[in-house]
């Protein structure tokens, strides 16, 4: 099976993509990674959805990714005498740690690092900022502040605080412990929410320990301000426009997202654009105008993937929702526009052997008649450094090994491949035209390029470029020297 398309899609399972027949149509229809959304349903449940996922890797022969997103610490208010208040603006409310019922005055607030961070002046904002408080007095168990945007505030309702770098962990004890899960179960990436540092990106990745990978959640305003530092500490990048949208001015989400996806890309790291993409989807079979030009804006700006979330977890039509990425994906990569776009974004980056030889690859690739870019990888760093590129033609990613094939699935324009171990570059040729053969890349009128390191099996080695024919001759060789 081959895509018609460069950028990947992400879908959520949930109660409404739970069974396998559902999972093997998202992935029919288009679907390429798959994320287990550990705020809701139980291990049993996220270890259902990873073995029918395996099973149709296996009957389909193609790699999937699949994705484990953690909660990380939910900042909520404690539940009120009546269910619910009404605060208006210029009303006083105080938040505070005592443990009765809330009333039109006041909540507990059960969270005493949020009072050791607050200063006065700082915002509060309450249920996805529906409702803002600005702090007029605080004190480690307290803070009284004043209505600015009112509202019904409720029980159990989220709290974010903006304008502080909350002394929180990106991982809480449930993160800790769904973490071990979903690495010992097999999962090939790891969201990590929550993020507001660059060691909070390491404490994930010391207790991965290389079993998956880690991609940073950008939802935070710290975040942003450390994200040269998060991203060099992270395998990936997803852009959670739901939380920035909340805790910072809207109308900067746009220009945000377009400068992150252009840094990693710059930095040949995959990102994902996500919320909301779809939203109206959930409950109806057709998308807005303006939900397919924002899906439009993120593969116009060279995102890597972009992703649904209750529109296959908890939607009504998963599918339809599926399909219309991939046809905005497919539109948008038609038009002469995109290329002009792409290109257009691309920076020279030749501080290594590995970059030389890709940017050699692709610009080969443009003004000759090649049919794909094949290339071998060991940890999956040149297949990234190839994508980063944004070649006009296929890529074709193979690797002996299965975790590097199912991770790289989240780049950009890859086709992954499993092949058996090299030891010869021969070897490699062979594998590559085969594969390019036999998957629909090209036939034997036509070339290829292939890209190997020597020695083989060893990560960091890719020093070889080669233009090879797909004839018959090199596809049957039996005895590669």
């Amino acid at each position: 099976m081959r895509r018609h398309r460069n950028v990947k899609i992400v879908a959520t399972l949930g109660p409404a993509s739970s069974t396998k027949e559902m999972i093997r149509a998202l992935f029919d229809t288009g679907a390429d990674v798959f994320r287990l959304n550990m705020s809701h349903g139980s291990h049993d449940d996220h270890r259902a959805r990873y073995t029918a996922i395996r099973e149709i890797e296996a009957e389909t022969g193609r790699p999937i990714a699949i994705l484990a997103d953690l909660q990380g610490p939910k900042l909520r208010v404690g539940p009120f005498a009546n269910g619910a208040h009404d605060l208006a603006v210029g009303d006083r409310f105080r938040f505070d740690l005592a443990p009765e019922p809330g009333n039109a005055s006041r909540v507990q607030l059960p969270h005493p690092e949020i009072f050791a961070a607050l200063i006065e002046g700082s915002e509060l904002l309450v249920n996805d900022g529906k409702i803002r408080l600005t702090v007029d007095a605080c004190g480690p168990d307290f803070a009284d502040c004043t209505v600015t945007v009112g509202g019904t505030i409720s029980d159990r309702k989220g709290v974010n605080v903006p304008d502080v770098v909350l002394p929180l962990a990106a991982l809480s004890d449930k993160d800790r412990a769904d973490l071990e899960f979903a690495c010992e179960l097999g999962v090939d990436w790891l969201a990590l929410s929550f993020v507001q540092r660059a060691e909070d990106v390491e404490e994930a990745k010391t207790l991965a320990r290389g079993r998956a990978a880690i991609l940073s959640k950008i939802e935070k305003p710290a975040a942003v301000r450390a994200f040269d530092e998060i991203l060099k500490a992270s395998d990936g990048i997803m852009v959670a426009r739901g939380d920035l949208g909340v805790e910072l001015p809207v109308h900067s989400v746009p220009p945000i997202q377009k400068r992150l996806v252009r840094l990693c890309r710059s930095a040949a790291k995959p990102v994902i654009v996500a919320t909301q993409m779809l939203e109206s989807m959930i409950d109806s079979p057709m998308p807005t105008r303006a939900e397919v030009s924002d899906v439009a804006n993120a593969i116009y700006e060279g995102a890597d993937a972009v992703m649904l979330s209750a529109e296959s977890a908890a939607g009504s039509f998963p599918l339809d929702a599926v399909r219309t990425m991939d046809n905005v994906a497919r539109s948008v990569e038609a038009d002469p526009n995109y290329r002009s776009i792409i290109e257009a974004a691309r920076k020279a980056s030749l501080s290594s052997v590995p970059d030389a030889i890709v940017t050699a690859a692709r610009e080969i690739a443009e003004t000759t008649e090649i049919a794909a870019i094949c290339a071998f990888s060991q940890s999956g760093t040149t297949i990234s450094l190839i994508a980063r590129e944004r070649p006009r033609v296929p890529i074709l990613a193979l690797s002996p090994i299965e975790a590097v094939t199912r991770r790289m699935v989240l780049t950009w324009g890859t086709h992954c491949v499993i092949t058996p171990r090299l030891s010869r570059f021969k070897e490699a040729v062979v594998n590559a035209t085969r594969a390019a053969r036999d998957y629909g890349f090209a036939d034997e009128t036509r070339q290829i390029v292939v890209m190997a390191g020597v020695p083989f099996n060893v990560a960091g080695t890719t020093n070889i470029l080669r233009i090879a024919p797909c004839d018959d001759r090199l596809i049957f060789a039996t005895d590669p020297e």
